[in-house]
């Protein structure tokens, strides 16, 4: 427990958002759209007689112009969403599961799968009511819970006015990011906790961490919305929450037997690389999908996602190769993530140059953390959950608050102050990291007492795919 906690200070000293949907960011379209512009057009003056002993009538006000819901952005939201899905399952599970040993293979596909499938009913019961159905700075009302009072007409707002998608794309939409969250965790006690307790904690994490940090995030009277925090797809309510958990059950769980004495290194590792891939490929939905329109906006979060992820790939198998002499596949794919990673709540708001830049740092950053930073910790966090999310969740989010300059490429205002902006999202990371790590060690704790964390040794030893599954991923 105090290794626990003094790797909790040490997150919080590394830095000693709401999101970009607390700006304008309309640029790209008209503020009235053409469909709906309403024109005056004179008659003929045939009667200037009359005009001259008569006053002419007011003019009639011109009535305000509709929402518009445009089938680009529907699509291009449907799209992403089944992006972000994608990236998930089967892209975060083959990731994870080319990682752990053999044994262990299908117990992660299934962790990762089934709490999918559970955070995304929950999203829709009552997670999004709580998330964005009104409500105060900290957490939403139950006005929407089951859905209540969303129709195929309900529509949602965009960044553009009078600009909307169906609001049951953003439903959908939202649901992927509280779904990858939850799990996104499972790496870092991987080969040794019940999986039962995976999804009871994956529940209990989602309602009290999740939802909270989400709606102070990017809900309009969230906390961190109105103080100004960017947080363009999910620095803070994905990565660093998540990463903050994982540590947390990391410690809890405790190592697995024979970790630092017996070998466990990857056993597929071309598996890992075509997760990886397939978490490149989908994290496009995820970073351009939370522009929610198909414009300027989203091209600039496109070609972030894909330059930051490349930088950072490169940097991290420079490093390797400075310090290993040789790069790995392990490192190239870990760097790619980490690039995502880090780029996440920037994408939408800095520059091609800046997002290059801020890839560079990660891969460096990041690569440190799960040698260098995670010995230290002295935790068995066995996928670099922490090292990776968390790390580079805060380097993302703290950094966006110096690249979303003018000066450096980005698009903040011509007011924009780098140090109030830094400032505003340190606040945004502490308080993600305080509020993550005490609810998960409550969770965990409370957990551990009605069902208990951990596997027995034998079945450990055994594997998780038969103790747990009754079944093996490899039959030959």
């Amino acid at each position: 427990m105090k290794k626990m906690i003094l790797a909790l200070s040490l997150s919080g000293a590394l830095l000693s958002a709401a999101p970009l949907y607390a700006e304008d960011t309309a640029t790209t379209m008209p503020s009235t759209p053409a469909a709906t512009v309403v024109e005056t057009v004179a008659a003929p003056d045939t009667t200037t007689a009359v005009a001259t002993t008569e006053a002419a009538p007011e003019a009639a006000p011109a009535e305000e112009a509709a929402p518009v819901m445009d089938k680009g952005d529907a699509a291009w939201m449907m799209t992403a969403t089944m992006l972000v899905i994608f990236m998930t399952i089967p892209g975060l599970a083959l990731f994870y599961g080319g990682l752990v040993r053999a044994k262990n293979m299908l117990s992660v596909l299934m962790q990762v799968f089934m709490v999918f499938a559970v955070i995304t009913i929950l999203w829709c019961i009552y997670g999004y009511s709580l998330a964005f159905g009104g409500g105060g700075a900290f957490i939403g009302t139950l006005d929407k819970v089951f859905l209540s009072g969303i129709t195929p007409d309900s529509l949602a707002d965009t960044f553009s006015a009078g600009f909307k998608i169906p609001e049951f794309i953003f439903v959908a939409f939202q649901a992927t990011f509280a779904a990858i969250s939850c799990a996104l965790i499972v790496g870092a006690f991987a080969e040794r906790i019940k999986f039962s307790a995976v999804l009871l904690f994956s529940v209990l994490w989602f309602t009290f961490s999740y939802l909270p940090i989400a709606h102070m995030v990017w809900f309009g009277e969230g906390f961190l919305f109105k103080a100004g925090a960017i947080d363009f797809a999910g620095g803070t309510v994905v990565h660093i929450n998540a990463g903050v958990a994982a540590l947390v059950g990391a410690y809890m769980v405790g190592k697995r037997i024979g970790y630092g004495k017996e070998a466990m290194a990857p056993h597929n590792m071309a598996m890992t690389m075509i997760g990886a891939s397939m978490l490149w490929v989908g994290w496009f939905g995820f970073n351009a999908g939370s522009n929610l329109e198909a414009n300027g906006g989203a091209a600039l979060a496109f070609l972030n996602t894909m330059l930051a992820t490349a930088a950072a790939a490169v940097a991290w198998a420079g490093a390797e190769t400075l310090l290993k002499s040789k790069p790995s596949m392990l490192g190239a794919a870990s760097g790619a993530v980490a690039g995502l990673v880090a780029i996440t709540p920037a994408c939408g708001t800095i520059g091609p140059m800046g997002a290059i830049l801020l890839g560079l740092i990660s891969g460096v950053v990041c690569l440190w953390a799960v040698h260098g930073l995670k010995r230290m910790m002295g935790v068995d966090d066995t996928l670099d959950v922490f090292g990776i999310h968390g790390i580079g969740g805060i380097i993302g989010a703290i950094l966006t608050g110096v690249f979303t300059a003018p000066s450096l490429g980005g698009t903040g205002a011509e007011d924009f102050s780098i140090a109030s902006q830094v400032f505003i999202q340190t606040e945004g990371v502490v308080i993600t990291i305080l509020w993550s790590g005490i609810v998960s060690i409550i969770l965990f704790k409370l957990v551990d007492i009605v069902i208990g964390l951990r596997v027995p040794e034998e079945e450990e030893r055994i594997g998780l795919d038969v103790t747990s599954h009754g079944e093996r991923a490899y039959n030959n």
